[in-house]
């Protein structure tokens, strides 16, 4: 029987499934803190595997490559939601995976994840579970126009979704219906999206990073602003809508709750990342503890670290178009900090790195970024 509180020490080997930037930067921390690290990922040479001692080459649906994982770790982590549910059951059962597979189960399905939430007794916005396309007459009456149409599995960044504008839009609708069941969302007005990442260990310590203000374009995410300008009052009732998911999906490791904020402030939570998270990259800079040591921390049962932000920070991702632009100029970038991934190949609007720019203030730091007409 595995020990659930246990704690993971220094040159033990953490397991990573995922060789992505979350996984990179994972590793990073992790190699300050003294661990080994090897990666599963099916590309040679990805960004976790050019920093981690080991990298096994393999799919996550390969249970020969699981396996081996399995045998090379002490303990074994994620960076993102998708993995063979087969696979990670087998692993659960073999090694030693503090995170579990119920959330993980419940964050790949947004109808799971929408039930779970308010199972938590935190808000989301009206919806219907759309399973025919006979359900979506019924569903429009009683959520009304615009509205959402998401699927329940497998979109990210925009990706399985569509916004239904009026009745004769409904017919956008039909393709993401043939490929499986859908979330329909009221549309939600709001002024701001905002993001809560929080960590707990094996222990129940939790820790909860400074709230982040979120803005897209393109439906990827492009900004993030922190701390987020936001009041107290609105502060305090995203934390406790974050401790209650957390709490009853009982967290180990890192959640992000991504929230939208309406004009009459109203919060409503969006999606669930049990993983650290794009919103949480400022943290490397400008906290005592950034989200990536902190979630290392919690996996291995450490005590956890100070969120206390160092320096209010604006974080911009480096997509694939503004790789030239970005590099052909670096002299002049003085106050950034700049990450790129090594992905092997730069495409229009993928994320290729980001960067931080820690000032005393915010419009500082959003003048300094919009002058140099990278992101325009």
């Amino acid at each position: 029987m595995i020990n659930l509180a246990k704690v993971v020490l220094p040159n033990q080997t953490i397991g990573i499934i995922g060789g992505g930037q979350l996984g990179k930067m994972m590793t990073l921390s992790a190699k300050a803190m003294g661990f080994r690290v090897v990666v599963l990922d099916p590309t040679p040479n990805c960004p976790c595997g050019q920093v981690a001692d080991e990298q096994i080459v393999g799919t996550y649906n390969d249970i020969h490559a699981i396996q081996e994982l399995a045998k090379r770790s002490d303990v074994i982590t994620y960076e993102f939601e998708n993995i063979d549910a087969d696979c990670l059951e087998w692993l659960t059962n073999n090694a030693y995976v503090p995170q579990g597979t119920e959330i993980l189960r419940i964050t790949q399905n947004r109808i799971l994840e929408k039930a779970a939430i308010q199972k938590a007794g935190a808000p989301v916005a009206p919806y219907h579970v759309i399973e025919k396309q006979e359900n979506l007459v019924p569903a429009f009456k009683d959520l009304g126009f615009p509205a959402v149409l998401k699927t329940a599995t497998g979109g990210y960044d925009g990706k399985g979704q569509v916004v239904i504008q009026s009745k004769e839009d409904i017919d956008k609708a039909l393709p993401l219906i043939k490929h499986g069941p859908c979330v329909l969302e009221q549309w939600v007005p709001f002024q701001k999206e905002i993001s809560v990442i929080i960590v707990k260990n094996l222990n129940g310590e939790t820790a909860v990073l400074p709230i982040a203000e979120n803005i897209h374009k393109n439906n990827i995410l492009h900004m993030t602003i922190a701390p987020a300008r936001i009041n107290k009052d609105i502060k305090e009732k995203a934390i406790y809508a974050a401790k209650q998911i957390a709490a009853s999906l009982h967290l180990v490791g890192t959640l992000a709750v991504e929230m939208f904020l309406t004009n009459n402030n109203k919060i409503y939570i969006n999606e669930l990342a049990p993983r650290p998270h794009n919103s949480g990259h400022y943290s490397i800079e400008a906290c005592v503890t950034s989200q990536f040591e902190q979630h290392i921390r919690a996996i291995c049962n450490w005590p956890l670290g100070s969120t206390e932000i160092v320096k209010p920070a604006v974080m911009v991702n480096i997509l694939g178009q503004h790789v030239e632009p970005l590099t052909s100029n670096i002299k002049n970038y003085k106050n950034w900090k700049i990450h790129l991934y090594g992905k092997d190949e730069v495409k229009h609007n993928r994320k290729m790195g980001h960067i931080t720019c820690l000032s005393d203030n915010h419009d500082q730091a959003l003048s300094e970024i919009q002058r140099f007409n990278i992101w325009n």
